[in-house]
């Protein structure tokens, strides 16, 4: 059997800081070298035996924290680690773990990676049939922590997906004039991207599995202690694809012109009055 990229032992989960970063080492050249802004995808990425017993724990799934159901993202929910199966749970805080910082690091170029113990925003992804998330660009601050988002890192959980099947994850260029990649969310695959505030990406085309089944993803997000006030923070900002039907996101539009017109504290007594009022 081929050896993963990163190799966690299937039971402790763990694996040592040095090889952790070595396994880095010969990906981050291209990774590194990509742009408008970096990412890559990645097969084989952990123990297949790890992924496995992560499906067999999520065949029941808790109620879902968040769900998502409008033109930008359809049918989505997500599931916060803690509220998932002992094994799973185990997974997220290994990915958030020295090693595994480690290994993005080096990937990355990026040092002082900083993981979030709230996962916010993170977790495991489901997108029933016919949903999807447009192109966007994520949120650039996490609030509670002060900190910058840089990394992202999904793995897929899908056995036997095939790109008809719908779910692919985009990357595209800043002006939104050419996809850059589209990578199928095959069993085992990571796709790794640093972000910003135009690292544009998504699975924006529908599910559409014959026999019904979703799109199932691990997301995990890292920051970097690099936040200061000279930083304009934003929600996930959505961009439609050229000669396509998706829609722009006319809500968070209408909130950053109000942000940008209103004096700040006027604006910081305003906002939760005028978010209830649907602006």
């Amino acid at each position: 059997m081929t050896t993963p990229v990163l190799n966690l032992d299937p039971d402790t989960l763990l694996m040592s800081s040095k090889d952790a970063r070595a396994a880095a080492t010969a990906l981050a050249p291209q990774y590194q070298s990509r742009a408008p802004f970096h990412y890559g995808g990645y097969d084989n990425f952990l123990n297949p035996e790890i992924l496995e017993r992560v499906r067999e724990e999520l065949k029941q799934l808790p109620e879902a924290e968040n769900s998502y159901d409008r033109p930008q993202e359809r049918l989505k929910t997500s599931y916060v680690p803690e509220r998932l199966p002992m094994y799973t749970r185990q997974l997220f805080y290994a990915l958030n773990s020295r090693p595994v910082l480690a290994f993005v690091e080096e990937l990355t170029g990026i040092k002082g990676l900083i993981p979030d113990p709230y996962f916010a925003g993170g977790g495991v992804h489901v997108v029933a049939n016919g949903g999807h998330l447009d192109i966007h660009a994520d949120f650039n601050h996490h609030a509670g922590l002060n900190l910058e988002r840089r990394v992202n890192m999904l793995i897929y959980l899908n056995k036997d997906w095939r790109e008809e099947y719908g779910g692919s994850f985009e990357v595209w260029d800043e002006n939104m004039s050419g996809k850059l990649a589209s990578y199928v969310p095959e069993f085992n695959r990571m796709c790794m991207f640093s972000t910003s505030s135009e690292s544009w990406h998504g699975n924006p085309e529908p599910v559409n599995h014959p026999d019904g089944e979703p799109r199932m993803s691990i997301a995990l997000y890292y920051y970097t202690a690099t936040w200061d006030s000279t930083r304009k923070s934003h929600t996930t900002l959505f961009k439609p694809r050229p000669g396509t039907k998706d829609q722009r996101d006319r809500q968070v539009a209408r909130r950053e012109l109000l942000q940008d017109l209103l004096p700040p504290a006027l604006h910081r007594k305003l906002a939760w009055r005028l978010e209830k009022l649907g602006f």
